[in-house]
């Protein structure tokens, strides 16, 4: 194997083994602090985080991205709605379906997440435009990864359930067909 070809497996090895782990423990860390600012707990937080990516939803569509049974979900929604984070509105092509929108709190989450933002919309300013776009590339492709190596282990974790608690993973991770795109 080439000096060159090594060097980068090896660094690829560092970012895999170490790298990726450790920036994951920062997000979830971070996210949990978040959560503990804004008075949810991180369940609730990445709950209404999926809203603000995906949009208004029904309960039953929620529960099948994260993998959250009916009433886990039913609890979430209560929780988030009694603190004003979102609302609630009948489907109108099925009656038994309510929507979830998120109600005009949600503002008072870019004062608590604003200064990360800023941080590193800065760091970001250190890198060219073809760096960018791998960084975007790098992040959209693992994320989609994550959210299906999630739905394996969801469905791994269904074997020997009983129907009434077995849970349905999504089909599509939350992040494919995001507005987000990179062309590759």
């Amino acid at each position: 194997m080439g000096a060159a070809r090594e060097s980068k497996h090896k660094l690829a090895d560092e970012i895999v083994g170490g790298l990726a782990r450790r920036h994951s423990t920062a997000v979830v860390l971070f996210h949990h602090a978040v959560a503990e600012r804004l008075g949810l707990g991180p369940t609730d937080h990445k709950c209404l985080d999926l809203l603000r990516e995906r949009g208004a939803m029904a309960g039953s569509d929620l529960g099948a991205i994260t993998g959250l049974t009916s009433g886990a979900i039913t609890g979430v929604v209560a929780r988030l709605e009694r603190s004003g984070y979102l609302r609630r509105e009948p489907d109108p092509h099925d009656g038994r379906k309510q929507i979830l929108h998120l109600a005009s709190k949600l503002a008072h989450i870019q004062d608590v997440i604003g200064p990360l933002r800023k941080d590193v919309a800065a760091l970001l300013e250190n890198f060219d435009t073809h760096q960018l776009t791998a960084i975007a590339d790098f992040l959209t492709r693992t994320t989609d990864l994550i959210y299906r190596h999630a739905a394996v282990l969801r469905a791994e974790s269904d074997v020997g359930r009983t129907h009434a608690t077995k849970r349905t993973p999504s089909s599509r991770p939350p992040g494919e067909g995001s507005k987000m795109r990179v062309k590759r």
